[in-house]
């Protein structure tokens, strides 16, 4: 019978042998470290920084909030980040799971490459890595395909020599930027918006734990690929945390049974034709910073998507609002919807000339003001006229007979306006807006006619905004801009209308009647519809805003019944309602008359215009002399005043009223050949209105 043979015992080292073999392994390995690092120094170029890496390009708001980041010529979303905008608990975390002397060595740890190497050495495997976040950099600052000793090596030199070169706080932000997150997202805040909608500055315990969690294996662990792979990452975070009793037990509890993203959002896409414009303007800068207030825009952009759903898949909606004070744009939607081809999206409609409607009669009655032809409570007529050729009519085909002009305007009356846009001129008028910033587009070889008061030319809606914000100013504009400016940077004004007629507009507007449903007398408004119904139109301001919102279809194409009043008004007031309290508007100016129609001086308290049905027309009413803008010398009589100046008025019927710079002229009635006494050096604006309303007027430099 032969013995049964049992198999020989393993024999386990003593401890103190372990511990032995532990410390020459490690020994060992910090030998080999700086053996080979005195090698490779000499075969090693400097180290890469980050230098040439493209970033992502960021537009940003007012406050630093972004907007709309774009991708990197390879298509990487790499959005930089610094510690200073990372939520404190993920870089706790951070440290914690991947190198908790971070701060205290200089690129490598001795203590965990040193365990490292004898766990390899003692249990013939990997058992825990000895990367540092400084190795990690150097690896990601130069990737390489292959996980071999010498690469590992090349690393570690990379690693001390980016500390030698680099402030702890400069390498955290290059790994919490260059970071991979799967995909094509790099970086902690490219993956906090992906997943999580937000930027990292506020996140939950599990939210950090997550990004914490995903560096690792970025592919592997894709929360749009496999939630489950994931959560277990996110909790081995965690328990390493309450290893470390970084947080309390019940907070981490909490963070484990937080849910995981399954899928990726998309990036923010506030105010991207802005933003477009921008990078388009300075293709070069990374950064570009605009004066949109983030939370507007977003509030008006859902505002315009909310109101096209009920209009209609073919109308887009524009909406712009802007700051009087400065010119700097608040927000810009350019369209309902960036994406929606049918809609034509991606056509900015703050930029496109359209057809104004009656959106300019404020302005032909601050021209009226500003020359003393009218008041606010001036009577005009509002009856079938004929101007030559030309026989406008209001909107309703209605007429209201005699009205105030505040009447007028507030009615949006066609033949009031036509007939004080004859008394100022239209060639006047046209080129008083452009002087004030407005660019008119009419068609070739045309020049502007009395049409031009009811929409008969193109304006966009930048412009429009630009006229009416100077209305607010009191009289002058400022160039619209979404550039953020430096602080000394001023803008230049350019002169709108005087003061006092400025003022008077905008009293009229603020009583137009608001749309159903809304409060009047909180903000001074003008409604438009252009010819066809293909443009509605609504602009509007209070003491500190002005919003203009433009409706129709981006194509040009009529829409039945896109009336002003009815469509583009209620989105207007809707959006003051979400800028928050309006503000009041300026105090009247110094000369402003309030007084009502009967304590009018007598040339105010009436205008006709055009010809009434059964009239003809008599000689023209011209001032003959002085010409306007003449240049007069002025003589002194012995006792040293000015010499009268004469005065040759032809034409016209009935009895004449003179005015010298707005005043009647005392014992002129009936008289064509009179003289007026100057009060000295200066302009003069010489004004005849005969006994039908008509009136001229001519500007003269006395000197």
């Amino acid at each position: 019978m032969r013995p049964v043979l049992s198999s020989p015992r393993r024999t386990r080292k003593p401890p103190r042998l372990r511990r032995r073999l532990s410390l020459i392994a490690a020994s060992g390995a910090i030998i080999a470290v700086v053996c080979s690092a005195a090698y490779w120094t000499f075969a090693l170029g400097p180290p890469p920084l980050g230098q040439t890496l493209a970033f992502s390009t960021l537009v940003v708001d007012r406050d630093d909030k972004l907007l709309r980041p774009y991708t990197t010529p390879e298509g990487r979303w790499r959005i930089p980040a610094t510690p200073e905008n990372i939520d404190p608990r993920l870089l706790q975390l951070l440290f914690a799971y991947e190198d908790k002397r971070f701060y205290t060595h200089h690129g490598i740890d001795p203590i965990a490459l040193g365990r490292a190497f004898a766990q390899l050495v003692t249990q013939g495997r990997i058992v825990s890595g000895a990367s540092t976040l400084t190795m990690q950099v150097a690896r990601l600052l130069e990737p390489r395909a292959e996980r071999s000793l010498p690469a590992k090596l090349r690393q570690i030199l990379r690693a001390l020599e980016i500390e030698r070169v680099l402030s702890k706080d400069e390498i955290l932000t290059l790994y919490l930027s260059l970071a991979p997150f799967g995909g094509n997202l790099e970086g902690v805040r490219a993956a906090s918006l992906a997943y999580f909608g937000k930027e990292p500055r506020r996140l939950t315990l599990g939210e950090a734990a997550m990004l914490v969690a995903l560096p690792q294996s970025p592919e592997r662990r894709r929360p749009d690929r496999s939630s489950r792979a994931v959560r277990e990452a996110r909790d081995r975070v965690l328990e390493r945390a309450a290893a470390a009793g970084i947080f309390p037990l019940d907070e981490i509890e909490r963070a484990k049974h937080e849910p995981v993203p399954d899928t990726r959002r998309p990036m923010p896409i506030l105010a991207p034709h802005a933003a477009d414009a921008a990078v388009a303007a300075a293709p070069d800068r990374k950064l570009h910073r605009l004066t949109i207030e983030a939370a507007l825009q977003a509030s008006l952009e859902e505002l315009a998507r909310e109101r096209t759903r009920a209009l209609g898949p073919d109308i887009s909606v524009a909406i712009l609002a802007v700051d009087h004070a400065s010119g700097d744009v608040l927000a810009r939607v350019a369209s309902a919807d960036y994406f929606d081809t049918r809609r034509a999206g991606q056509v900015d409609m703050t930029s496109a000339v359209r057809s104004p409607g009656s959106t300019l009669k404020p302005f032909i009655y601050g021209l009226g003001f500003e020359d003393g032809l009218i008041h606010p409570e001036t009577l005009i007529e509002d009856r079938p006229v004929r101007f030559g050729a030309y026989a406008p009519e209001n909107f309703d085909l209605n007429f209201q007979g005699t009205v105030t002009v505040r009447r007028a305007l507030q009615l949006s009356l066609n033949v009031p306006a036509v007939a004080v846009l004859d008394r100022v001129g239209a060639s006047r008028f046209a080129a008083r807006l452009e002087q004030a910033g407005a660019m008119f587009a009419l068609p070739p070889n045309e020049v502007p006619g009395l049409a031009i008061g009811l929409g008969g030319v193109g304006v966009t809606l930048n412009d429009l905004v630009a006229l009416y914000a100077g209305l607010a100013r009191l009289g002058t504009t400022v160039p619209l801009t979404d550039r953020r400016a430096s602080a000394d940077e001023a803008p230049t004004s350019r002169r709108l209308l005087d003061p006092t007629a400025a003022w008077y507009v905008g009293s009229i507007l603020l009583g137009a009647p608001p749309p159903e449903n809304a409060a009047g007398g909180r903000i001074a408004f003008k409604t438009g519809t252009s010819y066809g119904y293909r443009d509605a139109w609504a602009v509007g301001f209070d003491g500190k805003r002005t919003i203009g919102v433009w409706v129709g279809r981006p194509d040009g194409a009529p829409v039945a019944g896109l009336v002003g009043r009815v469509v583009a008004a209620p989105i207007l007031f809707d959006a003051f309602a979400r800028v928050g309290k309006p503000v009041p508007l300026p105090a009247a100016p110094k000369g402003a008359l309030v007084v009502g129609m009967s304590k009018l001086p007598p040339p105010l308290q009436r205008l006709r215009g055009g010809l009434l049905a059964g009239e003809s027309a008599g000689p023209q009413l011209r001032i003959m002399f002085p010409p306007n803008g003449a240049r007069l010398e002025l003589a002194n009589d012995s006792s040293g005043k000015p010499d009268p100046i004469a005065l040759k008025v032809t034409g016209g019927s009935g009895v004449l009223t003179v005015l010298v710079n707005g005043l009647p002229l005392p014992n002129a009635a009936g008289r064509r050949n009179l003289f007026f006494e100057p009060q000295g050096p200066g302009f003069v604006r010489l004004t005849v209105v005969d006994g039908r309303g008509t009136t001229d007027s001519v500007v003269v430099r006395l000197q």
